[in-house]
């Protein structure tokens, strides 16, 4: 499940279908772990023959949740099909852990690690009420945007905090042996550092806004009618998955001691930015009464830059 591709199927696929078989897959698997759990949770332990149904049982419904997810081509996204595979594989996974637990467990009573092992398959299991079933890829990658836009609002909010006037970054960390004394100067902000920080800022915001008006765009616009409305979305969510780690790599380089040739050198935040763009603009989610946002946060990301390389031109 986790490595393989699953191919396009001879009957035509129906998306409704998928979803039920799926789902009724996932709640078989739910009982079998409560059953299989639920036998060895006291002596005597089941029989030979008992013990054989059991895994026979387990074995069917795992191969079940592995079948159906198979069912699901290429052709739905890529974004839909390793949202559904994560799921499955989740699944998989923590029936493997229960089995391992209920195998080295004392027979005399029910442990805390078979407690939470049968607790984590049923968790798994009910994680396909959560997928997106909207129109093919289309929820599936809303849901990519939005889990992108929330992760990067964090990031912002936390920085908005740190930069407070007079704030100290390690406020929270308490004094050791490494950090020194609290009036190190290398725990705090210069006058020079936040003025370059609050061009650094600009472009964490401008990854916030490109994540939220895509994610508009997207739910108002985004298809999924034919391969290459499917692949637009997919592509859209690939790109949306670098910005966060590039606002993160950003906002770490931001604490001090700042090194403003470092903040310079890193391009990947206007890189990601101006790929989300590019490619925004070009794709079907953007019909002429987008154009405007997208133009002007194009001007912002650039006019952010533009100031970060200003303050640190002196580092060349």
């Amino acid at each position: 499940v986790a490595e393989g591709e699953p191919g396009e199927g001879r009957e035509p696929f129906e998306l409704p279908r998928f979803w039920d078989a799926l789902g009724q897959t996932f709640q078989v698997t739910s009982q079998e772990a409560t059953k299989l759990s639920l036998a060895f949770s006291r002596p005597p332990l089941p029989s030979a023959e008992d013990c054989q149904k059991l895994s026979e049982d387990v074995q069917k419904a795992i191969l079940a949740v592995a079948t159906v997810y198979y069912w699901l081509p290429k052709g739905q996204g890529t974004t839909l099909r390793k949202m559904v595979r994560d799921a499955t594989t989740e699944v998989v996974e923590g029936m493997i852990q229960l089995t391992d637990t209920i195998l080295n467990a004392p027979v005399e009573s029910l442990s805390q690690e078979q407690l939470i092992s049968t607790g984590s398959v049923w968790e798994a299991c009910e994680q396909v009420c959560n997928l997106p079933r909207g129109e093919y890829n289309q929820a599936a990658v809303v849901s990519a945007l939005a889990a992108c836009l929330g992760v990067v609002k964090d990031a912002v909010e936390e920085m908005e905090h740190a930069l407070v006037e007079g704030q100290d970054p390690y406020g929270d960390i308490m004094e050791d042996e490494e950090l020194g004394f609290r009036g190190n100067r290398d725990t705090y902000w210069s006058e020079a550092d936040r003025q370059l920080l609050g061009s650094c800022m600009g472009l964490m915001k401008a990854s916030k806004a490109c994540l939220k008006k895509v994610l508009a765009a997207v739910k108002a616009h985004g298809k999924a009618d034919s391969p290459e409305q499917i692949a637009q979305l997919d592509d859209l969510a690939d790109i949306a998955n670098e910005i966060s780690p590039s606002v993160d790599e950003l906002a770490l380089s931001m604490y001090p001691p700042v090194n403003p040739l470092a903040v310079r050198l890193n391009h990947t935040q206007e890189a990601s930015l101006m790929h989300f763009l590019h490619f925004c603009r070009t794709s079907h989610v953007c019909p002429p009464s987008e154009e405007g946002w997208v133009q002007f946060l194009t001007g912002a990301v650039d006019h952010n830059m533009n100031k970060v390389k200003n303050f640190t031109q002196g580092q060349l």
